[in-house]
């Protein structure tokens, strides 16, 4: 029988490494606190009660440094305010409290460099063949060229060594039918066994489970291919009965939505204080020299949940009756000298920061149609309303990667629809941030399809 191989030094080195620089810091720079052993005491059970309720340690194989960098903030914030309460509980503060405050953010950088060091020595470990996990598939369906995929990537440890099926196949990796398979486990050291479902009844899933417990291996279940799998499902349990949500939005976490609306005022705050408060008054100047009509632009269009808002724009056209239900062309006559240039550099959308700020969209996100359109393509874009599961933006994924402007072909919205969907499904503060530089470029450089 082999040993069962498993990482069970990583927690407790990660735990020992983060008192360490906890206490290291508080000894150097507070050294005050050590002489009362309930400072000591505090600092470290607090750290301790906190990770654990946050579930922070884990040996996820697939887990990135941004995988759960959610549970990083919270565990900063939660543990500060253990930091800052001992003081008010035994109303003595060593330092200045400018100077307590500068320490804490010492350790939470301290901390995160060590979070950064750790999963780049593991990613060079296990590329280099150590940290590693020998798996084999039995079964073949659609599902093995895409499970391969993370097979194949040598930062997440996996070795592959081929699938057995009773369908006779010339592949290299196919490794015979599956009678054959539990000889090859045993003489293999096999460490995870990745089971097609469909391939097998309940009393050979069974056998095979009893046959994977009796010998330290893991078995993982790969489920029926009915090819409606999605990138935001996850699994619920009902008791003992696993349901497959296939929707799940990371923004429908109340945390998420802290973070992105907390940035969203900070950003959209900024730019109407530092831009806007300026920028108006040129721009109340410029459009009514051109042409009648007001300052803005104002047009109904759907948010959240379809919700309907007014959202708004520095007017580029000259006044027209078909303003609600035609989208601006290349060459467009409507279009003003001054607004061919705000278009251009898309200063035409600032006023939208205004929605940001009332809470109607968001600084990302999918960009918002107009009322004509989101019907039509509701209805001839299939999973269209999806994108609207989430705020609308003022930027989005799909404006940086080309579509923005114009619908000319039916791909266009198609694309569009993809990529605003991708956006819901994968949500991050790092992704925001990464569009929003993105746009910025682009801006700067300018854009074809901006007119």
């Amino acid at each position: 029988m082999k040993n069962f191989k498993n990482s069970d030094w990583i927690i407790p080195v990660s735990i020992a490494v983060h008192l360490f620089i906890i206490n290291s810091f508080l000894y150097f720079l507070t050294p005050e606190t050590y002489t009362h052993i309930y400072y000591i005491l505090h600092y470290n059970i607090s750290w301790l009660l906190i990770t654990y309720g946050l579930s922070y340690y884990t040996r996820k194989r697939k887990e990135g440094f941004f995988t759960n960098i959610h549970k990083v903030i919270q565990l900063y914030l939660i543990y500060g305010l253990a930091y800052f309460a001992l003081f008010g509980i035994t109303g003595r503060i060593y330092k200045s409290l400018e100077q307590q405050l500068f320490i804490y953010l010492m350790i939470c950088v301290a901390l995160t460099a060590y979070r950064v060091v750790f999963f780049w020595l593991r990613r060079k470990y296990r590329m280099w063949g150590g940290n590693s996990v020998k798996v084999v598939v039995l079964g073949r369906d659609k599902n093995l060229k895409k499970i391969r995929k993370v097979f194949d990537d040598s930062e997440l440890g996996y070795r592959y060594m081929g699938y057995f099926d009773d369908k006779k196949s010339k592949s290299p990796t196919f490794l015979g039918p599956v009678m054959d398979c539990f000889l090859y486990i045993l003489e293999n050291d096999i460490d995870e066994i990745y089971c097609v479902a469909s391939k097998f009844n309940s009393k050979e899933l069974r056998n095979l489970i009893d046959f994977a417990d009796n010998n330290l291996i893991r078995v993982k279940i790969i489920p029926d291919n009915k090819e409606i799998y999605s990138r935001g499902m996850f699994i619920e349990l009902y008791e003992t009965v696993p349901v497959l949500n296939l929707r799940r939005v990371p923004l429908d976490t109340l945390f998420a939505r802290v973070v992105k609306r907390t940035f969203d005022l900070f950003f959209s705050s900024l730019v109407i204080i530092t831009i806007l408060s300026w920028l108006t008054p040129i721009m109340y100047i410029l459009i009514k020299s051109e042409s009648p009509g007001n300052l803005y632009f104002k047009q109904k269009r759907h948010g959240l949940k379809r919700k309907t808002f007014w959202c708004y724009k520095f007017r580029s056209m000259a006044p027209s009756t078909d303003a609600d239900s035609k989208m601006a062309t290349k060459g467009d006559m409507r279009v003003t000298r001054v607004g061919r240039i705000i278009r251009k550099t898309s200063i035409d959308e600032l006023p939208q920061f205004i929605n940001v700020f009332l809470g109607e969209m968001s600084v990302v996100g999918p960009r918002p149609h107009m009322e004509l359109h989101t019907e039509d393509y509701e209805v001839s874009v299939d999973k269209y309303l999806v994108r609207h599961f989430v705020k609308p933006g003022i930027t989005g994924l799909a404006q940086i990667k080309g579509y923005r402007g114009e619908i000319g072909e039916k791909k266009d919205i198609l694309n569009r629809t993809k990529l605003d969907i991708f956006y819901v499904e994968k949500w991050s503060l790092k992704l925001d941030i990464k569009i929003i530089v993105q746009t910025v470029i682009n801006a700067v450089r300018g854009e074809e399809n901006a007119y």
